[in-house]
């Protein structure tokens, strides 16, 4: 069974966040604490304000203690609700990857 995780939907999507920049993978160095689809940074990512992402917000919004590294490079993606997708990680750069039997359904 899927654990259930609090979403931004629009417009039938669902926002997936996912760090493309080499050096730090953001949900897959983190994956234990964080969500993927974690509706307070998908808001200050959509907001333009990813720079302000740094360990300490986390800490404060989240309540997590946590490396915030590849913060910088988050990207909102936005995925059709329903659909079975993983977010794949090569030297820090995440990617979205969407097939038939993964992790997360948005």
């Amino acid at each position: 069974m899927e654990k259930e995780y609090e979403k931004v939907e629009k417009n039938g999507k669902v926002a997936v966040l996912v760090s493309p920049g080499f050096g730090a993978g953001w949900w897959t160095w983190n994956k234990s604490e964080l969500s993927p689809f974690e509706p307070k940074v998908v808001n200050m990512v959509l907001k333009g304000k990813r720079n302000e992402i740094t360990d300490e917000w986390i800490k404060e919004n989240l309540g997590v203690d946590i490396y915030m590294g590849g913060a910088e490079d988050l990207e909102v993606v936005w995925v059709d609700k329903g659909l079975k997708f993983s977010i794949n990680e090569y030297d820090g750069s995440e990617s979205l990857y969407i097939e038939n039997e993964l992790e997360f359904i948005a």
